[in-house]
């Protein structure tokens, strides 16, 4: 029934399909005339719905013209006209596309009016396409941000553990004592000591004074909890900002802990974005192959030198395969290698061999240390080349202890090192891949054969390439 208040629209209702027809073409995209029994008993099409095959709905319930998710909101929306006159909220509904002609779904918000206590319902909708359609652009346009924001951070994570692999310093302490029973490469240049200065000595006289509390308090943490623990501490003494990570594990019956430090590039550079890149760039160019895996040996991710050493050309078809199986593991010495690892936590150049499908395998030397600061335990592996150059081309990089001198050293001295160094290197290469031929070395290096003898006098080397009595040589600063 109607409330004492409401207009008496009974007089429209022999104009109710009239109405429908000019409120369709004025006001609104579809107007619907239903009976007490909610029949559509008329449609009248505004242009932008003519294209949907309205006009079928005519002889149809109302809810059956609709998707079965929303026939509840059209009962509702009858309900409310029925008891109220006229309804107060519209409801948007979603209408089946229409088979015959091709059609799409069609969305309409729906209000209505009822003309009159016994008169028919008179249903007024808006065609809601375009506004569907700028939604849909809104929710794809978020959607693909969120793809790229989550691809960079995937992006991000891989290499910030890829390049942590291949520089982190790693050691292991035993647990009581803090002595140094294992550490890698990367921990001599970082504390600025030689391997054998820091190895089974307490971790406390290789770092600077301004860090010793910090870590000896992280490191007490670690073994009294059974937790790993993460501090950032700033030294001068190594040149900037420190994350310093702290795991403790058990070799057998014996505590030790495994202790991670690296610099905080983005602390230090203040941009995160440029450190990304530093080490996207390091990833993807590094002659070292550098491969994470799970603490099983199945693969997580890998950089391109570990793909080409493998002669696969898609990091996705490797993910998952076992390291020893794509080593082609024929005695067992990968198996051992990851079993060394998870119990151990580090393990320093170990030769192992590369098979091959053609027989002919690749010697490497492996460097693996286990990465135990997330929730799930990985590993990380270093692989060079175990092809090693002749004896006498076999000694320090050109920049090898150079870089402990910086701040001790003028930079003036530390160029005339570098570039005597590097002539040496590169005149004994020249002697080598000529026989000891000076005139055909010369003529490699770009000189007269006479400029060359006084180099080689110089350098104090034979004519076959091979060291000989040093007098000649500036005083090293090391």
């Amino acid at each position: 029934m109607s409330k004492p208040s409401d207009p008496d629209l009974s007089a429209l209702s022999p104009l109710a399909t009239e109405l429908a027809t000019t409120i369709a073409r004025v006001a609104s995209d579809i107007a619907l005339v239903i009976d007490k029994d909610g029949v559509i008993s008329s449609v009248a099409e505004g242009s932008a719905v003519q294209a949907q095959g309205c006009g079928h709905w005519v002889g149809r319930r109302w809810v059956d013209t609709v998707s079965a998710g929303t026939r509840a909101k059209i009962q509702s929306l009858l309900d409310e006209v029925a008891s109220s006159g006229v309804v107060s909220r519209r409801r948007e509904v979603s209408h089946p596309a229409n088979p015959a002609n091709g059609g799409e779904e069609l969305p309409v918000t729906w209000s209505a009016i009822r003309l009159g206590a016994d008169g028919p319902v008179l249903a007024v909708g808006r065609d809601m396409r375009a506004v569907a359609a700028i939604q849909q652009r809104f929710v794809e346009a978020q959607q693909d941000m969120e793809r790229h924001y989550w691809n960079r951070r995937q992006a991000e994570a891989r290499y910030q553990l890829l390049f942590q692999v291949a520089n982190d310093a790693v050691l292991v302490l035993d647990a009581d004592s803090l002595r140094v029973l294992e550490a890698n490469a990367a921990s001599a240049q970082l504390l600025g000591h030689e391997l054998t200065l820091i190895l089974g000595r307490p971790l406390a006289d290789s770092l600077p004074l301004s860090a010793r509390a910090a870590v000896a308090e992280l490191l007490a943490n670690a073994r009294n909890t059974g937790r790993a623990g993460e501090i950032r501490v700033r030294a001068a003494a190594t040149r900037g900002v420190l994350d310093i990570s702290a795991t403790p594990f058990r070799v057998d019956e014996q505590q030790q802990i495994l202790l991670r430090a690296r610099r905080d590039e983005a602390a230090e550079g203040g941009q995160d974005s440029l450190a990304l890149t530093r080490m996207a760039e390091f990833v993807e160019m590094t002659p070292d192959a550098v491969v994470i895996t799970d603490a099983s040996g199945g693969i997580l991710m890998a950089n391109p030198a570990f793909l080409r050493l493998i002669r696969q050309g898609d990091e996705t078809r490797v993910r998952g395969q076992g390291l020893s199986a794509l080593m082609l593991d024929a005695d067992g010495g990968w198996s051992r290698l990851v079993a060394k690892v998870r119990s151990a936590g580090i393990v320093s150049n170990v030769a192992l061999d590369v098979g091959s499908a053609d027989g002919k395998p690749l010697s490497v030397r492996v460097s693996a240390a286990l990465m135990a600061e997330g929730e799930q335990a990985c590993l990380g592996f270093m692989l060079r080349p175990g092809q090693r150059l002749p004896v006498h081309l076999a000694g320090d990089d050109v920049l090898t202890g150079l870089l402990d001198q910086v701040g001790r050293v003028p930079l003036s001295d530390l160029l005339v090192e570098v570039v005597h160094r590097a002539e040496r290197q590169l005149i004994e290469s020249a002697l080598l891949r000529t026989a000891g031929q000076r005139a055909a070395a010369a003529v490699a290096l770009g000189m007269t054969p006479e400029a060359l003898e006084l180099r080689i006098q110089r350098h104090g080397l034979s004519g076959l390439g091979y060291p000989a009595d040093a007098g000649g040589r500036p005083p090293s600063i090391n």
